[in-house]
């Protein structure tokens, strides 16, 4: 079937049966992300998307389109969230209906992307340039601004599993590779209603698409190629995985067995020596700085003359009212002594606390009927024996351009999680791969501790150096990678190069349309 006769077929759809497709298509598009990174239905997904949107009669018609192929496209992308109300004990019925809420609001940024191109009208090269940048907008609104921001499952993403590909993000971030990757599956509209009477020519952009992603897949070999992995000296990591399953968690009579299965695991016999030790997210099932005696204990098992760097509650001082709680990392000696701490910036709506509480009587999915307290901001932190670390717990590690405290730039990231949530579904495989795009963007390595995977060591290009993979029990022995001696384009300039591009691109495009329209009239 040529390009143009496709095109009359789908522009031939109406009602639920348009709908029904533009979501599918959507569906599709996800299955480009981990685990399965099937990214050729890219292909078809964003080009379909395109030519609905582009075709239809009226405004209206393509808002909805968008908004059928987004949340067709995020319900498929976001339905592990749904398996965290499950183990909550909250029901299936509420995660269906958060997942549908979730999927919803997110499929607004790709209903506004398909008005805007119907409203401009172009063809050709120009309106696939249109629906990159646009896209990108979108994605960069849908982080930081809706629903307090959930930059999960950007179009960047799907090439997580390629260390080549992902070596663009180091200039331009996960959003420009978003960009050029949209721009790509995309490019086949060009074949429709082409200008271009020979054959042969209605490829060209085709061929263009191809080269530039070939153009970047040898861009990041070259950079890797000139790459050695050089590591800290005197820095020996330890990473405990227990994997315990989250509805055992919190339960009062397993605690104990819980914290000690973690002791255990850090007093496993090593073939080098351990200096540091890490445990996930709120692993320690007690609030160490109200607990001197579980700080001794974790001090029995940690290093001499090291740290255990472990997730765990803190409370406000005794007497404090009201009494306040953060989900916190803290750094414990051998003596028991905290030396250094960091409470949790960036909560999960919903997870850690209730927005609107005196009008919403909904419990919180994480233990506990108190909403947890925010952080005040991101922390570079020094800790005896190791370099300057900028800590990041659960999905504070998904933010582009928006994970290490500006001021003062840390020598490595590390990240505290716990994946137990989601079972085993997409979402622990996703976590991962934006986490290598962090360390690629900043040019930082990245220690990642998850409670049932994946823990992982990854280095300042992304590259994952040693894993435990998701749902095993057992240590991560690791050294620490270094730096880059310089920090990226992006880790100094962040998004803002990235999208100042992209608003470019959409004026030059749409300024451009309107005068072809002013002279064919």
């Amino acid at each position: 079937m040529s390009g143009d006769r496709f095109h009359a077929v789908l522009i031939g759809l109406s009602g639920w049966k348009l709908w029904a497709v533009a979501g599918l298509l959507g569906a599709i598009g996800s299955l480009a992300f981990a685990p399965t990174y099937m990214v050729p239905v890219l292909v078809p997904a964003l080009t379909g998307l395109l030519l609905f949107c582009t075709s239809a009669a009226s405004l209206r018609a393509a808002f909805l389109i968008g908004w059928w192929f987004g949340f067709g496209h995020f319900v498929a992308g976001f339905y592990w969230v749904g398996n965290s109300f499950v183990v909550a004990d909250v029901g299936v019925f509420a995660g269906i209906l958060a997942v549908a809420a979730l999927a919803a609001t997110a499929a607004l940024s790709i209903a506004l992307v398909g008005a805007v191109c119907n409203i401009a009208r172009l063809s050709g090269v120009p309106q696939v340039v249109l629906f990159a940048s646009l896209w990108t907008l979108a994605e960069w609104g849908r982080s930081f601004f809706i629903l307090g921001g959930f930059p999960w499952n950007l179009i960047g993403y799907v090439w997580g599993f390629s260390d080549n590909m992902i070596q663009l993000a180091a200039a331009t971030g996960v959003f420009g590779v978003s960009a050029v990757t949209v721009f790509c599956a995309a490019s086949p509209v060009t074949l429709v209603r082409s200008e271009q009477p020979i054959a042969w020519r209605r490829w060209t952009w085709i061929g263009v698409a191809a080269v530039g992603l070939s153009a970047i897949w040898a861009g990041g070999a070259l950079r890797l190629s000139n790459v050695s992995l050089d590591v800290v000296e005197d820095v020996r990591l330890r990473i405990v995985q227990a994997n315990i399953a989250q509805h055992h968690k919190w339960l009062p009579d397993l605690r104990e067995a819980h914290f000690a299965e973690h002791l255990m695991l850090t007093q496993v016999p090593a073939t080098q020596q351990i200096t540091h030790v890490i445990w996930p997210e709120t692993a320690t099932p007690y609030a160490v700085d109200w607990n001197p005696p579980i700080r001794e204990m974790i001090g029995s098992a940690t290093p001499p003359e090291g740290l255990l760097i472990t997730g765990a509650i803190s409370m406000s001082e005794k007497g404090e009212e009201p009494l306040r709680i953060w989900n916190s990392l803290h750094a414990i000696s051998f003596a028991g002594d905290i030396v250094g701490s960091y409470n949790k910036m960036r909560l999960v709506p919903f997870g850690e606390y209730v927005p609107l509480r005196d009008w919403l009587s909904f419990v919180k999915l994480v233990h506990g009927s108190r909403d947890y307290s925010r952080g005040t901001g991101q922390r570079t932190l020094d800790l005896p024996g190791l370099p300057s670390v900028g800590p990041l717990i659960c999905f504070e590690a998904i933010f582009p351009g928006d994970v290490i405290d500006e001021s003062r730039r840390p020598e490595w990231l590390l990240n505290l999680t716990n994946d137990a949530w989601y079972g085993n579904s997409a979402g622990p495989y996703q976590h991962l791969v934006q986490t290598k795009f962090r360390s690629v963007e900043e040019g930082l390595p990245l220690i990642r501790a998850a409670n049932t995977g994946i823990s992982a060591a990854i280095d300042a290009h992304g590259r994952v150096v040693a894993s435990l993979g998701l749902g095993e029990t057992g240590v991560l022995d690791t050294e620490l990678p270094m730096p880059l001696i310089e920090a990226t384009f992006y880790g100094q300039h962040g998004n803002i190069p990235i999208v100042l591009f992209v608003v470019l691109l959409v004026a030059v495009t749409l300024v451009g349309g309107a005068q072809r329209r002013t002279l064919g009239e």
